[in-house]
This record gives structure tokens, C-alpha cells and sequence, in this order.
């Protein structure tokens, strides 16, 4: 003989425990969010480390890319002021670095000296930005200069002293019994804005 007992506790797989009750479709809804959440994380991190990557290809392979190009000669060509309010040099660079020119300056003898002479460079030359140039001598006076060409404090060609040629002029003097002394300084020189020039 089978005897029957009723059970005094719920036996149903789908009850809660602790009595809360969470419906199946707001846990998937919950995982679903969560997937999409890290999917979308590592989807930026990985794009964020390939353009880095990208970024570092270009930067360390393509010549000259993030550095602001180099002027060329033609670009230094100009005037520049010179030693005296009103005097100034003007050079012009070739493709090849040759530097020509002439200064143009208060004279040195007594019948020239309120009046400007003009006094041609016999040589020069730029090697990167590195410059040299010897004037031709005039009554007795000549000129060397070694130094640089930079970028100065102008913003545009247009400004003055957008470019700045800096270094030592030495002034040579020959007396009357052929005896040459020498004088040196150190100079800066501001480039005129362009449009003076032309």
C-alpha cells in the first residue's frame, strides 16, 4: 500500500530563491548590453593603437614629414640691414650656394663720407645655412663676414627680420704704407621685408 503526503513547501523549479523573480529576457537583455559595451571598448583601443601605429610609420619613414621644410637658397636672397641706420647688404644665392652681392654703405674718406658707396662682394658662400662672404676692397677697406642665415622673430618674408643672418665681420684696413689692421664684431644683420626689396 502506497501512502500520499502533501508536500508543505513549493517543490517548482521556477521559483526564486529568496523569493526574487528575474524575468529571462531582462538577464539576456543585460548580457547583450554588456557584449556590445566590450566589444565597442576594444573596438577604440584597437583603433586608437593602429592610427598610433600609422602615425609612427609615416613619422619615422616618410622624409621631411612633420618637419616644416628646409628655405631654400632662393628664399635668403634679399636685403639686410647693415652696420648704420640706411646701410644694408643685399645677396643673392644661387641654386648652387654661390653668394653675390654688394653693400651699400656710408664711404670712409672724407670726401665720401656723408655719401653711400656701393661695395660688390668678391666671393661667398652658403653651405646649408652656414655663410661667408669677402667684399672687393674700396678705398682701402674690405669686408669678411662667417656665420649664419636663421629664421628671426618676423612672421611672414613680408615682416622684417624674418630672416636674421648672424656671426662675426671682420673690417680690413691697408693704410698708406700697405699695412692692414683688422677689426672684428659680432653682428646680426635683419632680412628687409620683401617688398622693399622688389
Amino acid at each position: 500500500m502506497i501512502e500520499l503526503y502533501a508536500a508543505t513547501n513549493d517543490l517548482s523549479r521556477n521559483k526564486p530563491k529568496n523569493g526574487l523573480k528575474v524575468p529571462c529576457e531582462l538577464v539576456i537583455t543585460s548580457v547583450l548590453a554588456l557584449s556590445m559595451y566590450e566589444t565597442s571598448r576594444w573596438y577604440t583601443l584597437i583603433s586608437m593603437r593602429v592610427s598610433v601605429a600609422f602615425f609612427c610609420l609615416l613619422f619615422f619613414t616618410v622624409p621631411g614629414f612633420g618637419q616644416s621644410a628646409a628655405p631654400s637658397p632662393d628664399d635668403y636672397s634679399g636685403m639686410y640691414s647693415f652696420l648704420r641706420d640706411g646701410e644694408f647688404v643685399q645677396i643673392t644665392i644661387d641654386d648652387s650656394g654661390k653668394v653675390s652681392g654688394f653693400i651699400s654703405r656710408y664711404g670712409d674718406t672724407e670726401a665720401d663720407k656723408n655719401t653711400f658707396v656701393e661695395q660688390f662682394l668678391e666671393s661667398g658662400k652658403l653651405d646649408a645655412n652656414r655663410l661667408s662672404f669677402t667684399t672687393k676692397s674700396l678705398d682701402g677697406t674690405s669686408f669678411k663676414f662667417v656665420g649664419s642665415i636663421e629664421r628671426g622673430a618676423g612672421k611672414t618674408a613680408d615682416d622684417e627680420g624674418y630672416f636674421v643672418i648672424r656671426g662675426t665681420l671682420t673690417r680690413l684696413r691697408m693704410d698708406a704704407a700697405k699695412k692692414i689692421t683688422a677689426e672684428s664684431q659680432q653682428v646680426e644683420f635683419r632680412s628687409f621685408p620683401r617688398d622693399a626689396g622688389q
